[in-house]
């Protein structure tokens, strides 16, 4: 009887130590489970943003050239603010190409570009519109992005002068009416500020806003030499009234824009075609560009730039329902 007690007794104590070393080891793998987890959510990480970088670093990379060189450009003062951003950013990834870009209106900056002192010229309007038909030949154009054109009144007139009709405005500019009170606003004077006739802006609006009517030169009128000198001059005198293109207005509250006809000017208006006063910005050389011009043309039409024209008031070509 005892040798059978002592045998079970052995045997129990045999079963308890298995059972305690089991539960041991089920607790080691437990406790491992997330390390190992963690390990693999930062290498996970850590390739997700080794491709974010890889990306990032595409993308300059796409943009740098291997080219050397200068471009020069000038132009029309609408697509300045477009030329001279791009001209910085296609510069940070390409130091050893030097651009740069003036104003001075497309007429200057097609005759500029035509008579080689430019390598580009820029013109809100084609180039037969302001050179001889044996000059505007010898150009190449690069159309860059489209502009919308703005009637714009000063602020104070801004809550009774919100819209205009066609009629109306050719009206205005032509000084056949002079008085705001006329057209639903303040019994105050009506003040023209205008760009002189070498401003492709002019041309553009005269002949898409006005129908080819000429601009009154009357006592109440006022020439401005570029559109950032306009745009003060409608902010600073009561009753002014002025155009300029849709990308001074961005952010701008100092000025508001009239529409035409119930339509505003906006790109939405313009890519559907309802808002009519809109052109091509182009980008004119003397035959085919050199190497550094080509490099600037490219960046500044492609995709990767092309993020950032709407920000800045310019529409892509692309999103165009109509066509001139």
């Amino acid at each position: 009887m005892k040798i059978k007690k002592i045998l079970a007794s052995a045997l129990a104590l045999t079963l308890l130590t298995a059972t305690l070393a089991g539960c041991g080891t089920s607790k080691t793998e437990t406790s491992q489970t997330p390390s190992n987890t963690t390990q693999e959510s930062a290498s996970k990480e850590n390739d997700i943003k080794s491709g974010a970088s890889q990306t990032n670093s595409t993308s300059a990379q796409n943009s740098k050239t291997d080219v050397s060189g200068t471009v020069t450009g000038s132009g029309s003062s609408a697509l300045l603010p477009l030329a001279q951003d791009a001209a910085d950013k296609f510069k940070s990834v390409n130091p050893d190409i030097s651009v740069t870009f003036n104003g001075g209106g497309s007429g200057t900056g097609l005759k500029q570009v035509a008579d080689g002192s430019v390598d580009i010229g820029d013109s809100d309007v084609f180039a037969e519109e302001k050179l001889d038909a044996d000059k505007a030949k010898e150009l190449v154009d690069h159309k860059v992005c489209t502009i919308t054109m703005a009637a714009i009144v000063n602020s104070d007139l801004g809550s009774s002068v919100k819209n205009l009709t066609k009629q109306q405005l050719i009206d205005i500019f032509t000084g056949k009416i002079a008085n705001w009170k006329d057209v639903g606003g303040p019994d105050e004077k009506i003040l023209l500020v205008t760009r002189p006739d070498s401003s492709g802006t002019r041309a553009l609006f005269t002949k898409w806003a006005l129908d080819g009517n000429q601009e009154s030169s009357g006592a109440s009128y006022l020439e401005t030499d570029n559109s950032g000198e306009l745009l003060e001059t409608v902010k600073s005198n009561k009753g002014a009234i002025g155009y300029l293109a849709l990308s001074y207005l961005v952010n701008n509250k100092d000025v508001t824009p009239v529409s035409i006809d119930g339509v505003a000017p906006t790109l939405e208006n313009t890519y559907s075609g309802k808002y009519p006063v809109w052109g091509y910005e182009h980008m004119y050389t003397k035959g085919e560009p050199n190497q550094a011009v080509k490099a600037f043309l490219d960046y500044i039409m492609s995709d990767e730039y092309g993020k950032n024209m709407e920000a800045q008031g310019y529409g892509v070509s692309s999103k165009m329902q109509v066509t001139r």
